[in-house]
């Protein structure tokens, strides 16, 4: 492992895209948007339901930016650590995929 990669603050070697950034951006503020929307309705004293169904569309919408930043992933980080001999990228991958599952 390289000394920016033993940190506890690692950054890609390959950046993004600001179209990909923004799509991100986007997505993250939608969510905080809804977020803030739960809380309201809790302050509401909604019904519990409903919120359920916001939390729920929350949830789905971070998994999607999840598989979105895993896609990602493997395409620059997995594909250039094979490249150059980084085994280990392999095994953390799994680990991420499993965190993504829990």
């Amino acid at each position: 492992m390289n000394e920016k990669n033993e940190c506890c603050c690692r950054h890609k070697d390959i950046p993004r895209s600001e179209e990909t950034v923004k799509q991100m951006r986007n997505r993250i503020n939608r969510m905080m948007g809804q977020l803030s929307g739960i809380q309201k309705m809790l302050d509401d004293n909604r019904y519990c339901g409903d919120v359920l169904i916001q939390i729920a569309a929350v949830q789905s919408a971070l998994r999607s930016l999840s598989y979105m930043i895993l896609r990602e992933h493997m395409e620059t980080c997995v594909s250039d650590g094979i490249k150059n001999g980084d085994e280990h990228i392999i095994s953390e991958t799994i680990e991420l995929i499993k965190k993504l599952k829990e």
